[in-house]
């Protein structure tokens, strides 16, 4: 049997695997599984790679392949990848890893290949201790395409906004604001000396939101409340089925190169207002792809006059709300970004109905910012002055919105 006919037979038995009796019975196990990173490697072999994950129970569990750039992932029902990064011994063919939980109750490991490869092997064995083992070898380009190109099983897809919390039912009078975390999970944003971005802004997140609901004129939705990974798209699918009056992107990045400090405000633009801004974006998308999500989809010409409409009313309002929040943090003299409000093209920021910003709230790279994020009085009076901008915000568009239209 050749390489192409053994993969497409693995990727059909592994389908199967997901709809077998013992699949069913081991997603109700209430406890997770954890890695055993002792009795686990992943090491060259020759040609090919061998992967072996030493794990305490079974569970239900699939390998898909991703290109551009060619990846393996592999999925699987509540899994404790703690340790994992000890795992790697040196590979010439497996040039990173990273995991985390893909979405609730499932965690999701990525490994990073130098080229196109294939399962040679491909089983979960119970015999003695449980051992998922895989063996990869290299494919032709051709062969590679063909398996990253398979399509999701029903119910296999990334996580939707029927899998998150149902929005509120909407409140007379009440504004909704729909804060958004960055990152979670398989994606844990910048890092340093063991802090990641991903539990700094949702940190702020959850401490945010309540002084939000306190207030008593706002509505809160979390498009993550854990650390689970929710992808570009589906946070603004979120943001869309809840109404939302304001979409709030939160972040704390890092910058290779460069000194940045304070908060910026980041508005959407296909033109980004300087060359860290322009890479700051294209990393995020990078880490949706890097996830295994696809952003090439591109809008079709109609679509685009659809969304071009809906900018043009809504760019104004991002661009008050933008005014009235640096006001407010910077009336509060909390340190803000050199050139505090920027331009870049988040997908994040590109629902065209909805008034949208990102949030830098530091940079991890500055050990000041992270002096500051990691400090609950900055971000108490951090949360204050954003609450401050929004009710300035939404009382000036109370007003605009009674405002008689021009010729009335």
């Amino acid at each position: 049997m050749g390489i192409y006919a053994k993969m497409k037979w693995l990727v059909a038995v592994l389908m199967v695997v997901l709809c077998l009796p013992f699949a069913a019975r081991a997603q109700d196990l209430s406890a997770l599984a954890r890695l055993e990173p002792a009795q686990s490697f992943i090491r060259d072999a020759g040609q090919g790679v061998e992967v072996r994950f030493s794990l305490s129970q079974p569970v239900p569990w699939r390998v898909r392949f991703r290109a551009d750039p060619p990846r393996m992932v592999l999925d699987v029902r509540e899994v404790d990848w703690t340790g994992v990064e000890t795992v790697l011994q040196g590979s010439a063919h497996v040039t990173g890893l990273r995991a985390g939980v893909f979405r609730p109750g499932w965690s999701r490991l990525v490994l990073d290949l130098s080229g196109p490869m294939a399962l040679s092997l491909a089983e979960m064995s119970t015999a003695n201790d449980t051992q998922l083992l895989l063996r990869l070898d290299h494919a032709s380009p051709e062969a590679f395409a063909a398996a990253a190109a398979q399509p999701e099983l029903p119910g296999w897809g990334m996580p939707t906004v029927t899998d998150l919390a149902k929005p509120p039912e909407r409140i007379p009078g009440r504004w909704i604001v729909v804060l958004d975390p960055g990152h979670g999970g398989i994606d844990p944003g910048a890092e340093r000396d063991g802090v990641t971005e991903a539990d700094l802004v949702l940190q702020f997140a959850r401490e945010f939101k309540e002084l939000l609901l306190r207030d008593g004129r706002f509505q809160v939705v979390m498009t993550r409340d854990s650390d689970h990974f929710v992808p570009l798209e589906t946070r603004i699918s979120i943001a869309r089925a809840a109404e939302a009056d304001l979409f709030l992107s939160l972040h704390a990045d890092a910058l290779s190169e460069g000194d940045a400090v304070g908060v910026t405000l980041y508005s959407l633009s296909d033109e980004a207002s300087d060359a860290a801004s322009a890479a700051m974006a294209e990393r995020h998308e990078r880490d949706d792809l890097l996830a295994g999500v696809d952003l090439t989809a591109q809008d079709d010409m109609v679509a685009t006059v659809l969304m071009d409409m809906a900018r043009a009313e809504t760019g104004p309002k991002i661009e008050r709300v933008a005014e009235a929040l640096q006001t407010a943090i910077s009336g509060a003299g909390l340190k803000m970004h050199r050139r505090p409000h920027q331009k870049a093209g988040f997908s994040v920021l590109k629902s065209p109905d909805i008034p949208s910003l990102l949030i830098e709230l530091g940079f991890i790279s500055s050990a000041a910012d992270l002096d500051r994020l990691q400090d609950p009085a900055w971000r108490a009076c951090m949360a204050e002055a954003l609450r401050q901008g929004i009710v300035t915000w939404a009382e000036a568009e109370a007003t605009i919105r009674r405002l008689p239209a021009l010729g009335d």
